[in-house]
């Protein structure tokens, strides 16, 4: 029952792989233009040295991984790893080719393209590695906002190439790119990085502890139907925008007929277990 409950993400992940690849392939890297991220840092490297930029995003990513390997949550490393190495391959094997000389039409498009790709990775319990794993892992040991630390990283990025390459025409079309890609990740996911799930359930010891193993604080709270008068008890945990899918699989094995509503968390003031 495992197996097929993994097939479904890894068949996700691969197709989340390729959407980005072909957006690296097909319009950034032709014009010479970054995506966020990792990715953003191969691509410089590559522009600038000549190396394969699709190796040099896997290279770049492996300490990253492993790193979140010890930090964040198996299951999303794991298929951050699928992710990672299906996008270095499909890079090999999609060609690199020109659809359009105009940069904007370049940076619009294939912001969006590698957006959607991201996306897909995050809501089924992945990632495309990168900035987003490190700026996580530093925002639990240090409670620093995850949007700031990645704007930060993503920029010191982008005016690396400003300079290496002297065309700040590049650079700017490539912050229009980073900035729509993120505009998609925040539009189909979540724009918060922290949420949080009040979950109803007749299974309260058992989720309690399933939950408290990832590891996340939950406070139990007693509630009462207002039409049934039953009472039940209510869970509510605060976790990172990286971990939903995860939440939803545990929950759907420990209760399936649980009633779950998640809800953007803008900051969490006080004891907010980061480990």
């Amino acid at each position: 029952m495992k197996r097929l409950t993994i097939i479904g993400p890894l068949f996700l992940m691969l197709l989340s792989a390729i959407a980005v690849a072909a957006g690296f392939q097909l319009l950034l890297i032709p014009v010479e233009l970054l995506s966020s991220g990792v990715s953003g840092v191969a691509m410089v490297i590559g522009y600038v040295v000549g190396w394969n930029i699709g190796w040099l995003y896997f290279a770049l990513n492996v300490p990253i991984l492993l790193w979140g390997y010890r930090v964040l949550g198996k299951r999303f490393i794991f298929l951050s790893v699928v992710t990672v190495v299906a996008t270095a391959i499909s890079m090999q094997v999609v060609p690199e080719i020109k659809l359009t000389d105009d940069r904007l039409l370049a940076s619009v498009f294939g912001g969006v393209l590698v957006g959607l790709g991201s996306t897909v990775s995050l809501r089924y319990g992945g990632s495309s590695g990168g900035f987003d794993i490190v700026a996580s892992i530093i925002s639990r040991s240090r409670d620093l906002p995850v949007g700031i630390l990645t704007v930060l990283l993503n920029t010191v990025v982008v005016a690396a190439l400003g300079f290496l390459k002297n065309d700040w025409n590049a650079a700017l079309y490539s912050m229009l790119s980073i900035y729509l890609t993120g505009k998609i990740i925040d539009a189909v996911h979540t724009p918060h990085h922290k949420v949080t799930a009040f979950i109803v359930t007749n299974q309260t010891q058992e989720l309690a502890s399933r939950l408290l193993k990832l590891p996340r604080g939950v406070t139990i709270i007693k509630t009462r139907g207002a039409f049934t008068s039953e009472e039940r008890d209510m869970l509510m945990t605060v976790t990172t925008r990286y971990e939903i899918a995860e939440l939803r699989k545990l929950i759907g094995e420990v209760d399936a007929k649980a009633f779950v509503n998640i809800v953007q968390t803008i900051d969490v003031i006080g004891e907010f277990r980061k480990r």
